[in-house]
């Protein structure tokens, strides 16, 4: 399972370390890809596949599904992780999420979260604001 939150600075080469507790979950290669609220996703190759297939799944008559399936399998690539435990993010990619500088490293269960050190602060603070509110509602559908 990949939890907790990390910061790590992309190289001159756009270069990034994963955290040592993650490499070993994340396997050679992985697969990074826009996310949603500005940073981006990073799957392993066996739950990128699950991703793939499920959205595979979806109508294609559906003008939702076939923007979803554009948005996220359009901006995938496949990245190698070198021997020390780095990836290379291409560029649109890093320009997409805002990514210079420090990088917040986050685990979410399944995935990782590239996010602009700054803006995940942001969001962090908002998320912790707005918890209470949030655990009433998820617990009002059976979520918790």
């Amino acid at each position: 399972m990949l939890i907790g939150e990390y910061t790590h600075t992309i190289d001159e080469k756009n270069r990034l370390s994963f955290p040592m507790k993650f490499r070993k979950e994340m396997g050679k290669n992985v697969v990074v890809t826009r996310g949603l609220d500005r940073c981006l996703f990073v799957f392993t190759e066996k739950e990128w596949k699950l991703i793939a297939e499920k959205l595979a799944s979806s109508s294609m008559l559906q003008s939702d599904a076939r923007s979803f399936n554009r948005y996220l399998l359009g901006g995938a690539v496949e990245v190698g992780v070198d021997s020390a435990g780095r990836i290379l993010l291409p560029d649109f990619l890093k320009d997409r999420a805002g990514l210079s500088g420090k990088v917040a490293v986050v685990g979410v269960h399944t995935r990782v979260e590239l996010w602009d050190e700054t803006a995940w602060k942001t969001y962090k603070k908002k998320v912790e604001h707005d918890a209470d509110a949030l655990a009433e509602r998820l617990g009002g559908i059976g979520v918790l």
